[in-house]
């Protein structure tokens, strides 16, 4: 796809990856609109980037917000050709604490916001999608989707479930609108405020923003960020290593 002159959703458009997938895909000619819960950072990202991008307030763990979202696109943003599901959080949980119940509505938060929102995102802008001659679906899930880690489970969940969907979503596409892409991106360690006094090794923002982009242009149906590009072949010959090593 030649991103000049596409029209771009980005979800968490404002911050980490989602602030320099904006800033990448404006740079290459694209109206990109935002999502994000914080109006005071998609201000700001609209005024380095003036004229270039659009902001869109909402929180999209509340369903009522995803479904504005959507009707906001399909009012004003007719043209959208390319939709990327990026927001995301992370708790570390520990079932076995004596505080453990208290987890119940961060659960239901996590998976609105990373599975649920992605899911209806895409399915409430399909019809949008299809009249373009061409369009994108990204999703951005992480090597946690492979194997989890012990201390996330509920976000390492979301994450093998959005992998599921996005290949399901692909055979449907390839079938039925054979002109829209869908993608997946596996993220590796990226420094944002998610993994802060997280792990080592992190790789930036702009590194991964930059390699979506590129799978984008590519029209690649995977993208392996960084040190997650081992995993497949680790994975092939030794399942039992991967699962240990992301443990």
């Amino acid at each position: 796809m030649n991103l000049k002159g596409q029209t771009a959703l980005v979800t968490g458009g404002a911050r980490g990856i989602g602030r320099e997938l904006t800033r990448q895909l404006a740079g290459q000619g694209a109206r990109v609109v935002m999502i994000g819960r914080n109006r005071e950072t998609l201000e700001e990202m609209q005024t380095e980037l003036s004229g270039a991008v659009t902001g869109i307030p909402a929180d999209l763990s509340c369903s009522q917000d995803v479904d504005h979202v959507i009707a906001t696109i399909n009012e004003l943003h007719g043209t959208l050709s390319v939709l990327i599901n990026n927001a995301a959080i992370q708790t570390e949980m520990n079932f076995f604490e004596p505080a453990a119940t208290d987890y119940v509505p961060r659960i239901q938060r996590e998976l609105a916001l990373n599975l649920e929102a992605a899911i209806c995102l895409t399915t409430g802008l399909l019809p949008l999608l299809r009249r373009q001659p061409a369009a994108t679906i990204v999703n951005v899930s992480s090597g946690l989707a492979i194997a989890p880690k012990r201390s996330a489970p509920v976000y390492c969940a979301t994450k093998a479930g959005l992998r599921s969907f996005t290949r399901a979503m692909r055979y449907q596409c390839a079938e039925r609108a054979p002109h829209i892409h869908v993608m997946e991106a596996v993220m590796a360690l990226v420094d944002t405020d998610m993994t802060r006094g997280r792990g080592s090794g992190k790789i930036s923002p702009l590194r991964a923003a930059r390699e979506i982009v590129a799978g984008i242009e590519r029209g690649r149906d995977e993208v392996w960020v960084a040190k997650a590009a081992l995993l497949p072949l680790l994975h092939r010959f030794s399942p039992s290593l991967v699962a240990h090593i992301l443990k």
